[in-house]
């Protein structure tokens, strides 16, 4: 599917997150609880989230920061806590509520803003339910999911049939870590500091390693934080896939080829991290993304981008060829 109509010219932040303050309570069986609002500040449960509640639930101040930001506009998506993961068969009502909210949202923006909603990855037909039904709503370009559910990722199974989903309704998929909990991240907030770009590796090796990109041409798939680890590592599973019978049992391809499809965003936080992306990625595969409005979010992301070298032009190209974004004629 592709978003026609007029989205503004520049830059397109495909990484920001926006929930409606109704939906606050999250979907069914959330461990932590709902989010909350108290004093105008944001909280998990009783974790405060250090951000301003309407910085997540107020459209207008989200177009009002994507335009302040320089951007041309800005991909939202729900905040990974927003995920039908916990109780997913109870989770339709939410589902078709934020979808339904976004699509209002991003079509009352007047090009600013473009919408990527939930959907359930344990179940394939009500996924192909809500994806055709996303695919008639203005403004929404596609999905975003976590990239692990209950220890299993896309290479096998209901959630790679998702992705076969997605790439048959022409939708683009954003996949967004969850942050995980492990005994040993429980302290100095490496729950998401470790945890984030390990949860993202990981989907991008099963992706990488099980034959998915073979088999789904047209998939259009984006791992946020610049892609956690797997810039580093394509070199060790590149020698892996060589070496190793079980390594390449998956797929027929070495995984720096289909690495070469996959589109990752720039939320990485260090410019020496910026240039491992951008020498192993292609350079029609790197996306903007600010991970708006958390306290993890690239401050600046417009700025950041071109102060090192990446070019306005395509950047907004490939946002717009990741987004589906068409002219309407």
């Amino acid at each position: 599917m592709a978003v026609r109509g007029d989205v503004r010219a520049g830059i397109i932040d495909v990484h920001a997150h926006w929930l409606p303050r109704d939906l606050l309570r999250l979907p069914p069986g959330s461990p932590l609880g709902g989010m909350n609002d108290r004093d105008g500040q944001l909280y998990l449960g009783e974790h405060p989230l250090f951000l301003d509640t309407e910085t997540m639930t107020d459209i207008q101040a989200v177009i009002a920061d994507t335009v302040k930001t320089g951007l041309g506009a800005r991909a939202i998506s729900p905040p990974p806590f927003a995920f039908p993961v916990f109780q997913p068969a109870e989770a339709d009502d939410y589902i078709t509520a934020y979808n339904d909210q976004l699509a209002e949202a991003v079509s009352a923006s007047e090009g600013v803003l473009v919408g990527l909603g939930l959907v359930r990855v344990d179940d394939v037909t009500a996924a192909r339910r809500e994806m055709t039904r996303l695919t008639g709503m203005p403004g929404i370009a596609g999905v975003a999911v976590p990239p692990l559910v209950q220890g299993r990722s896309y290479g096998d199974g209901t959630m790679r049939e998702v992705l076969a989903a997605a790439a048959d309704a022409d939708l683009a998929v954003l996949v967004h870590p969850m942050q995980l909990p492990r005994p040993e991240w429980q302290d100095h907030y490496l729950v998401n500091l470790i945890g984030n770009p390990v949860e993202t590796t990981t989907a991008i090796a099963s992706v990488l390693l099980s034959g998915v990109m073979e088999q789904l041409p047209d998939l259009r798939i984006c791992f946020v934080h610049g892609g956690g680890c797997a810039p580093a590592l394509i070199g060790r599973w590149q020698h892996g896939w060589h070496k190793r019978e079980d390594v390449r049992r998956g797929g027929s391809r070495p995984p720096a080829d289909p690495f070469a499809r996959l589109y990752f965003d720039t939320v990485t936080h260090d410019p020496e991290v910026l240039r491992l992306l951008t020498a192993r990625a292609s350079q029609d595969k790197i996306l903007c993304g600010s991970d708006y409005p958390f306290d993890m979010a690239q401050p600046d992301p417009v700025r950041f981008l071109l102060d090192y070298g990446l070019d306005a032009a395509a950047l907004e190209a490939n946002g717009r060829r990741f987004l589906g974004i068409q002219t309407a004629t």
